[in-house]
């Protein structure tokens, strides 16, 4: 399954980010069972943007084949979009690791 880590950073040592719309990058990772591994991490062209920036981060985690999204806070409209492609958001803190490691292991709450 891939899934999208909302950072502060470029790598699985980064802290997960607060905020979903306004985070640095995207670390687009794989989960296979207990294995983990980073494919690529993506900037967050949205974070600069004045409104809107939920919206196009969501936009852009679904175009990058992400099932589901570990951060620390998404908004409603980002959630709508995640919705009409059923990717299921998670609340992570930490760094990206840990919160990789404890979605792997069905440890994290859902934002619902």
């Amino acid at each position: 399954m891939k899934v999208a880590v909302s950072a502060d950073g470029k790598t699985l040592d980064s802290e997960v980010s607060e905020l979903f719309g306004r985070c640095a990058f995207f670390l687009i990772a794989k989960v296979d069972g207990k294995k983990i591994l980073l494919e690529k991490a993506v900037e967050n062209a949205s974070a600069g943007q004045r409104g809107g920036a939920g919206v196009s981060a969501a936009q852009a985690v679904v175009e990058n084949g992400a099932e589901a999204v570990i951060t620390g806070n998404v908004g409603p409209r980002a959630r709508d979009v995640f919705k009409q492609f059923n990717v299921t958001t998670y609340k992570g803190s930490g760094n990206a690791k840990e919160a990789l490691a404890k979605f792997a292991a069905g440890k994290l709450e859902k934002i619902s």
